[in-house]
Protein backbone atom coordinates (compact mmCIF):
# COMPACT_ATOMS: atom_id res chain seq x y z
CA UNK A 1 0.00 0.00 0.00
CA UNK A 2 2.90 2.58 1.04
CA UNK A 3 4.06 2.05 -2.68
CA UNK A 4 1.22 2.86 -4.02
CA UNK A 5 1.16 6.37 -1.96
CA UNK A 6 4.74 7.23 -2.87
CA UNK A 7 3.85 5.85 -6.50
CA UNK A 8 0.48 7.67 -6.97
CA UNK A 9 1.17 10.77 -9.93
CA UNK A 10 -1.79 12.28 -9.00
CA UNK A 11 -2.35 14.77 -6.24
CA UNK A 12 -1.94 13.23 -2.97
CA UNK A 13 -3.52 13.95 0.41
CA UNK A 14 -1.09 11.70 2.38
CA UNK A 15 1.93 13.08 3.91
CA UNK A 16 4.85 10.71 4.17
CA UNK A 17 8.65 10.06 3.33
CA UNK A 18 10.00 6.56 3.52
CA UNK A 19 14.07 6.64 4.07
CA UNK A 20 16.39 3.21 3.54
CA UNK A 21 19.16 3.23 5.89
CA UNK A 22 21.59 0.00 5.04
CA UNK A 23 24.52 -0.67 6.36
CA UNK A 24 27.65 -1.49 3.87
CA UNK A 25 30.12 -2.69 5.74
CA UNK A 26 33.23 -3.21 3.09
CA UNK A 27 32.79 0.87 2.53
CA UNK A 28 31.90 1.12 5.96
CA UNK A 29 28.69 3.58 5.79
CA UNK A 30 25.45 3.55 6.12
CA UNK A 31 23.95 4.13 2.40
CA UNK A 32 20.81 6.10 3.09
CA UNK A 33 17.55 6.19 0.37
CA UNK A 34 15.19 8.96 0.70
CA UNK A 35 12.07 9.46 -1.36
CA UNK A 36 9.60 12.61 -0.77
CA UNK A 37 7.38 14.01 -2.78
CA UNK A 38 8.59 16.48 -5.06
CA UNK A 39 5.76 19.41 -4.45
CA UNK A 40 6.16 19.19 -0.62
CA UNK A 41 10.39 19.07 -0.94
CA UNK A 42 9.49 22.29 -3.13
CA UNK A 43 6.90 23.54 -0.80
CA UNK A 44 9.33 23.41 2.17
CA UNK A 45 11.93 25.38 0.40
CA UNK A 46 10.23 27.87 -1.28
CA UNK A 47 8.29 28.69 1.91
CA UNK A 48 11.69 29.00 4.27
CA UNK A 49 14.05 30.78 1.41
CA UNK A 50 11.23 33.10 0.36
CA UNK A 51 11.90 32.52 -3.35
CA UNK A 52 10.29 29.43 -5.82
CA UNK A 53 12.50 26.45 -6.75
CA UNK A 54 10.46 24.54 -9.30
CA UNK A 55 12.22 21.67 -8.17
CA UNK A 56 12.75 18.86 -11.25
CA UNK A 57 11.30 21.01 -14.15
CA UNK A 58 12.92 22.84 -16.79
CA UNK A 59 12.82 26.47 -14.27
CA UNK A 60 14.36 24.50 -11.41
CA UNK A 61 16.43 27.08 -9.63
CA UNK A 62 20.30 27.05 -10.28
CA UNK A 63 21.22 26.46 -6.51
CA UNK A 64 18.94 24.21 -6.07
CA UNK A 65 20.98 21.16 -4.89
CA UNK A 66 22.84 23.69 -2.28
CA UNK A 67 19.67 24.46 -0.56
CA UNK A 68 17.93 20.93 -0.76
CA UNK A 69 21.60 20.00 0.86
CA UNK A 70 20.91 22.32 3.66
CA UNK A 71 17.65 21.43 4.54
CA UNK A 72 18.52 17.70 4.53
CA UNK A 73 21.92 18.03 6.72
CA UNK A 74 19.69 20.38 9.00
CA UNK A 75 16.24 18.62 9.45
CA UNK A 76 18.25 14.54 8.93
CA UNK A 77 20.13 13.60 12.15
CA UNK A 78 21.79 10.08 12.33
CA UNK A 79 23.23 8.48 15.02
CA UNK A 80 25.34 5.53 15.34
CA UNK A 81 26.34 4.02 18.47
CA UNK A 82 25.66 7.20 20.24
CA UNK A 83 28.01 9.49 17.66
CA UNK A 84 26.58 11.83 15.36
CA UNK A 85 27.39 11.35 12.13
CA UNK A 86 27.58 14.04 9.04
CA UNK A 87 25.64 13.26 6.20
CA UNK A 88 27.11 13.75 2.75
CA UNK A 89 24.74 14.46 -0.45
CA UNK A 90 25.68 12.20 -3.42
CA UNK A 91 22.80 13.05 -6.05
CA UNK A 92 19.32 12.52 -6.94
CA UNK A 93 17.24 11.82 -9.36
CA UNK A 94 13.51 11.55 -9.72
CA UNK A 95 10.63 8.65 -10.17
CA UNK A 96 7.29 10.08 -11.15
CA UNK A 97 6.57 12.71 -8.58
CA UNK A 98 8.78 11.58 -6.22
CA UNK A 99 12.34 13.26 -5.40
CA UNK A 100 14.99 10.35 -4.65
CA UNK A 101 18.29 11.57 -2.51
CA UNK A 102 21.53 9.19 -2.24
CA UNK A 103 22.83 10.01 0.92
CA UNK A 104 26.02 8.17 3.02
CA UNK A 105 27.21 8.56 6.50
CA UNK A 106 30.25 6.97 8.10
CA UNK A 107 29.39 3.89 10.03
CA UNK A 108 32.53 1.87 10.82
CA UNK A 109 32.16 -1.19 12.47
CA UNK A 110 29.03 -3.38 13.85
CA UNK A 111 26.80 -1.12 14.38
CA UNK A 112 24.73 -1.15 17.94
CA UNK A 113 22.67 1.15 18.01
CA UNK A 114 21.10 3.70 15.19
CA UNK A 115 19.15 6.91 16.10
CA UNK A 116 17.33 8.90 14.01
CA UNK A 117 16.22 12.51 14.55
CA UNK A 118 13.88 13.25 11.15
CA UNK A 119 11.72 16.80 10.72
CA UNK A 120 11.88 17.23 7.39
CA UNK A 121 8.54 17.99 6.08
CA UNK A 122 6.68 18.82 9.57
CA UNK A 123 7.65 22.72 8.83
CA UNK A 124 5.27 22.77 6.22
CA UNK A 125 3.00 19.66 7.01
CA UNK A 126 2.21 19.14 10.74
CA UNK A 127 1.24 15.80 9.64
CA UNK A 128 3.53 14.50 7.87
CA UNK A 129 5.14 11.08 8.97
CA UNK A 130 8.75 9.88 8.00
CA UNK A 131 9.00 6.18 7.52
CA UNK A 132 12.53 5.12 8.48
CA UNK A 133 13.55 1.21 7.01
CA UNK A 134 16.59 0.07 8.28
CA UNK A 135 19.03 -2.78 7.34
CA UNK A 136 22.18 -3.88 9.70
CA UNK A 137 23.82 -6.72 10.02
CA UNK A 138 20.95 -8.36 7.97
CA UNK A 139 18.18 -7.32 10.87
CA UNK A 140 15.34 -5.21 9.24
CA UNK A 141 13.31 -2.72 11.43
CA UNK A 142 11.47 0.09 11.01
CA UNK A 143 10.78 3.75 12.96
CA UNK A 144 7.80 5.76 11.97
CA UNK A 145 8.61 9.87 12.95
CA UNK A 146 5.91 11.93 13.44
CA UNK A 147 5.61 15.72 14.92
CA UNK A 148 4.96 14.30 18.33
CA UNK A 149 7.61 12.08 18.01
CA UNK A 150 10.40 13.16 15.55
CA UNK A 151 12.76 10.97 17.06
CA UNK A 152 13.71 7.17 17.88
CA UNK A 153 16.65 4.60 18.72
CA UNK A 154 17.13 1.29 17.11
CA UNK A 155 19.51 -1.64 19.04
CA UNK A 156 20.66 -3.96 16.93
Amino acid sequence: MLAAVLTSAAVHKYYVAVFMMEQVPEKKELQITARIFIDDLDKVLSDKNKKQFFLCTKKEVADADKYINQYVTEKLQVKVNGTVKPLKILGRETEDDILILYITAEAKGKIKTLEVRNTMLFDAYPEQQNIINTKIDGNKKSLLLTNDNPQDILHY
